[in-house]
């Protein structure tokens, strides 16, 4: 009797275990969760718009105030990535890694400088936080308004149509959203958040431009939450963000064109393209040319219109990354000679891609609160590349944008002991080495390497990412070997459209 009883038993157990496998066939599984600290992370993918590259990931969420005066105020929700380590036993102190901007997401931004931080993640996590207002922390966005057509028009609408625009945006954003409340003291507060809830005693912090200003204010309100701090050009508390654009692309620009001017078959092809430049600015602004192109992302034919304002952002933002830059001589010479297609496709990708990493909003939210009542319109800036538009329309925007209040302290000299790793470029557009030095004389245990013939972001280039990490192993910055950088070249000015020369 007791063996029928079980057969039946086990007729039953296995007619339940089938029934409950179709069920699980027709649901899908459930994510798996994984605590760190008090928080649930669930797996996901870290990608960026218009890029192959993709990084598996966990992510979650914290929930954080608004406004941090309020205590029954509204509540929103900062977005969390944890990449693991592959370690079998990663070290207790993770690496934050802090985008730049302001306005980019750091869970958007990481697939591209992923290869910079594999030799970090040998040994530590490496976490990111979306600041308030960007990626997937409660983003701040203005599609009907501060779009991708509408910031390309500004280049040459004027101040009247930014500061139109903005007062659209902040209506297009409805009065639940406290512009004031996205700053960048916000975000170390909520960075704090982050760190209590995941359990860390202490983080590494690895700020990128922008994230630079982030990781110096954590350094001044948080020391001892911090174990190491790496800043990879450099933005000085001090700077009113804005104010020396034009001058230090104006430097950058002339430095790199003189590479062309030392070669020999740079020059015979291609004359001065210091001279095409300025020829070719002065021509579109009394003739902008209809251009038939390829768009470089869809292959599908267009026509657009090319300024000289299009052209000074070309330059600009080849100006970052020297092995780009090497290019323009060369697109300088066709468009002297009316072919103005590669130009134009060139201004397109970069309308595209860059366009789609900055977070209009939320730049502008810091730069009013944190900038613009330092910024100051130089007349002599006037005949540059950049000219005074930068500075005259984050004026007019920030004439009707809410502005938060920074500490009074904001602007000060940070001061510390703790290990600090500054990285710089020779030829940085942006945050020029003489920043890092800045910033350095109040960091009596840091150490400061410029990167030659580089630009703006040098962790990821040459033997960068080992010197980060050895330094993130040992928290010495004093006792590193940098002679590896020596042997950084500068990049050469291209011969032709295959490039350099063998």
């Amino acid at each position: 009797m007791r063996s029928r009883q079980s057969g039946r038993s086990l007729l039953g157990a296995l007619v339940a275990l089938a029934g409950a496998a179709a069920a699980w066939a027709d649901a899908p599984p459930a994510p798996v969760t994984v605590a760190y600290g008090s928080l649930a992370f669930a797996p996901c993918t870290l990608a960026q718009a218009g890029q192959a590259q993709t990084v598996p990931a966990r992510c979650a969420t914290l929930q954080v105030p608004e406004d941090r005066s309020s205590a029954n105020g509204r509540k929103i929700e900062i977005a969390i990535a944890w990449v693991p380590s592959t370690a079998k036993t990663p070290a207790r102190d993770p690496v934050v890694m802090l985008a730049g901007g302001p306005g980019q997401s750091a869970l958007e931004a990481f697939p591209i400088v992923y290869p910079a931080f594999r030799e970090i993640l040998r040994h530590r996590h490496v976490l990111l936080v979306d600041q308030r207002g960007v990626g997937r922390s409660n983003p701040l966005q203005c599609p009907g308004t501060l779009n991708d057509e509408a910031l390309r028009l500004l280049e040459t609408a004027g101040v009247d149509e930014a500061r139109r625009l903005t007062t659209d945006c902040l209506q297009e954003l409805g009065p639940d959203v406290d512009v004031r409340a996205y700053t960048t003291s916000a975000y170390v507060a909520d960075l704090e958040d982050a760190r209590r809830a995941l359990g860390v005693a202490q983080f590494n912090l690895a700020g990128v431009s922008y994230g630079t200003r982030v990781a110096l204010e954590y350094l001044r309100r948080h020391p001892a939450s911090i174990r190491t701090v790496v800043l990879d050009s450099v933005v000085p508390p001090s700077l009113a963000l804005g104010n020396e654009h034009a001058r230090n692309l104006e430097a950058a620009v002339d430095a790199q064109f003189a590479r062309c001017a030392a070669d020999v078959e740079c020059t015979k092809r291609f004359g001065s393209p210091r001279e095409r430049l300025d020829d070719l600015l002065q021509r579109l602004r009394q003739d902008p040319q209809r251009v038939t192109y390829r768009d470089p992302l869809t292959n599908e034919q267009r026509e657009d219109e090319f300024t000289d304002a299009a052209l000074a952002a070309v330059v600009r933002f080849h100006s970052y990354a020297p092995q780009l830059f090497g290019m323009l001589p060369m697109l300088l010479a066709e468009a002297a000679s009316g072919q103005f297609g590669n130009l134009m496709a060139q201004s397109r990708m970069l309308e595209q891609l860059i366009g789609e990493q900055i977070y209009v909003p939320l730049q502008l939210s810091v730069m009013c609160a944190e900038d613009a009542p330092g910024m100051r319109v130089d007349p002599a800036d006037a005949g540059t590349l950049l000219g005074t538009e930068f500075v005259d329309y984050t004026l007019a925007q920030c004439a009707v944008w809410p502005r938060g209040t920074p500490p009074k302290d904001f602007h000060g000299a940070v001061k510390s002991d703790l290990p600090v790793l500054l990285l710089s470029g020779e030829l940085d557009p942006v945050t020029p080495p003489r920043y890092a030095d800045e910033v350095q004389r109040t960091l009596p245990n840091s150490r400061h390497f410029v990167f030659r013939g580089q630009g703006h972001s040098v962790l990821g280039v040459g033997c960068g990412p080992r010197l980060v990490a050895e330094f993130i192993a040992a928290a010495d910055a004093k006792a590193l070997d940098g002679s590896c950088l020596d042997q950084l070249q500068y990049s050469p000015p291209f011969a032709g459209s295959y490039g350099w020369d063998p």
